[in-house]
């Protein structure tokens, strides 16, 4: 088994709603989440938009303060690093957003957004220029697009530019957040590939957000599925489009579209009830006992252990538990 570069354990993240005097309520957008992240492989992260997976991310990084948990990497914690640890941190583990106009200075050429990353990390370069030049050309862009503005590009080539910066600085672990959402079919599959190519060169390990399913499988090492800021299935790629375990698996793989109307008759029916209740006043129990169709009684009353059902594939579901 490879070896584990981060490990999430508990982790928890509650925003306050505020009214005039005082706090009203907290939305928890992450709730006891534990996971890790094996060194080279792609953990797919997948849910209904809402569920917290973009947060997950976000405090990984350190880019949110945790109301509760704790992340490790290389075995450090996370949020205990200051100064000169910290930095390190910051140099290997990098993001790539879903838009990337919004994630571009439009102020700055292609050459100063780059050029920022590596003065920032205070990486030695002899010729700048001809560096950042080199990495354009691996992304399929050119000499002549150096001192051009984000807004000449098109969202294609931005997104190039946004993974020229974030792997510049030769990161360990990248968080890819819905990286190709924005683009055409035809330019997702261009950028997708382009990231499979860089993390075997580079030997990246990536943390996969999406709500595409079938995206997230082709890229995926393993799959994590998410729901109401709790993970409820985490198991290898392949098993878990094979043999969903889970009831809000099993819902979600229903809904990916087929494209062959005889089959889609002939697939199983999955029933699902109710709507997604609200992350400020979660139901006890397992969360998603309300829109189950295999509800028992103490679904409502207590949370499902996270148990092993299969070797390396993981189920919150009361179905297995009391097996």
């Amino acid at each position: 088994m490879s070896e584990t570069l981060i490990k999430v354990v508990n982790l928890k993240k509650y925003f306050p709603i505020r009214g005039i005097f005082f706090t009203k309520a907290r939305v928890k957008a992450v709730d006891g989440v534990t996971f890790d992240i094996r060194r080279g492989e792609t953990l797919g992260l997948v849910g209904e938009s809402g569920c917290g997976k973009t947060t997950t991310g976000r405090l990984i990084l350190r880019l949110l303060k945790p109301t509760a948990g704790h992340v490790y990497f290389e075995g450090k914690d996370v949020f205990k690093l200051k100064g000169e640890e910290l930095k390190k941190f910051r140099k290997s583990a990098q993001i790539i957003l879903q838009d990337p106009y919004t994630s571009l200075n439009p102020r700055m050429t292609v050459f100063e957004i780059i050029n920022e990353a590596l003065e920032v990390h205070k990486m030695k370069i002899s010729d700048k220029e001809e560096f950042i030049v080199n990495w354009l050309r691996k992304v399929g862009l050119e000499k002549h697009h150096l001192y051009r503005y984000p807004h000449e590009f098109s969202g294609g080539q931005r997104q190039r530019i946004a993974i020229v910066r974030a792997l510049v600085i030769n990161p360990k672990f990248v968080i890819l957040d819905e990286p190709t959402s924005a683009l055409d079919v035809s330019v997702q599959a261009q950028i997708l590939n382009m990231l499979k190519d860089f993390q075997r060169e580079m030997s990246l390990t990536y943390l996969f957000i999406s709500h595409d399913l079938g995206i997230v499988k082709y890229m995926s090492t393993r799959i994590a599925v998410m729901y109401l800021g709790k993970i409820v299935e985490l198991a290898p790629a392949d098993e878990l489009f094979e043999k969903p375990q889970h009831p809000y698996s099993q819902m979600l793989l229903a809904s990916i579209p087929i494209p062959d109307p005889e089959y889609a008759l002939k697939k199983p029916k999955v029933r699902v009830y109710g709507e997604p209740p609200s992350p400020i006043n979660p139901p006890p129990g397992c969360r998603f006992h309300p829109r189950c169709e295999h509800v028992m009684e103490i679904c409502s009353k207590e949370e499902p252990p996270f148990i092993e059902v299969e070797r390396d594939h993981y189920v919150a579901c009361w179905l297995y538990a009391k097996r």
